[in-house]
């Protein structure tokens, strides 16, 4: 009996899991074209480890926007300023 990433793996149109680890952000924040965003719905929707990522990753992101409030809130004073180098070079990077 074939399992159900077997027979999705065959299917030219299926996003690979490692797709779908590679778009969620994306995704969670509609930047996704709408081929794009179809592809990875119907992934989602065949694929239940996916769709307990995606879960898990909704989650975690509100939790978090929870605990550290607006990201609009200014930085504490005392943060070091390696740590607020490393942050400005992620977003950085996050944009190119």
């Amino acid at each position: 009996m074939k399992t159900i990433k077997a027979v999705m793996s065959r299917m030219p149109m299926m996003m690979t899991c490692g797709e779908v680890e590679e778009t969620l952000l994306d995704y969670v924040e509609g930047r996704l074209e709408p081929y794009a965003r179809w592809k990875f719905d119907l992934h989602i929707k065949m694929c239940r480890e996916c769709f307990d990522y995606l879960a898990a990753y909704k989650k975690a992101s509100a939790l978090g926007g929870e605990i550290l409030g607006p990201s609009s809130a200014p930085a504490p004073d005392d943060l070091p300023d390696d740590l607020i180098d490393a942050i400005v070079a992620a977003r950085e990077a996050e944009t190119r």
